[in-house]
């Protein structure tokens, strides 16, 4: 099966980075973090959902567990740098050069500020998405961290 171009892309940006992974392709796609989850035979937590928010007029990255959702209101508190709003579909694909469902944790034009969900620290593999809605790859959560640079937080219940 082939890969698409920007899952390639980012298969090889990661093995620069030190992060040697295999780009599962799922041909139908996965539209929820449950049917990823069960795709990949894993549990929900364990998926590293893309979520692209705007606060302080930039694009801001959350890698949350599938398990919850980003209290916005908590963690624009925390960060204190205005109100966190859910980016529109035009501004995430001119953040990242990704859609919604593909957003991958780096292979964006220009480095985005990225808050990772300290949720997943509680497991060994982490699935994040390769950059299309119909890949994916597993890496771990102390990798996810560092290709990001990612600040770790709690974000959600």
């Amino acid at each position: 099966m082939t890969i698409p171009a920007k899952a390639t892309a980012l298969q090889q940006q990661l093995a620069t980075l030190g992060v040697d992974v295999e780009i599962i392709r799922f041909p139908g796609g996965v539209h929820t973090a449950k049917a990823a989850a069960d795709a990949l035979g894993i549990e929900v937590g364990q998926i590293a959902n893309s979520l692209i928010f705007w606060m302080a007029d930039a694009p801001l990255l959350v890698m949350t567990s599938g398990r919850h959702r980003v209290d916005t209101a908590m963690l624009a508190a925390e960060l204190g740098e205005g109100p966190i709003e859910r980016a529109t579909p035009e501004q995430v694909r001119a953040a990242t050069s990704q859609v919604i469902g593909g957003v991958a944790p780096l292979g964006h034009p220009a480095p985005i500020r990225t808050i990772v969900d300290v949720a997943l620290a509680e497991h060994d593999r982490i699935s994040a998405a390769a950059g299309t809605p119909d890949t994916v790859f597993l890496l771990t959560f102390d990798e996810l961290v560092r290709i990001t640079g990612g600040e770790v937080r709690t974000v959600g219940d």
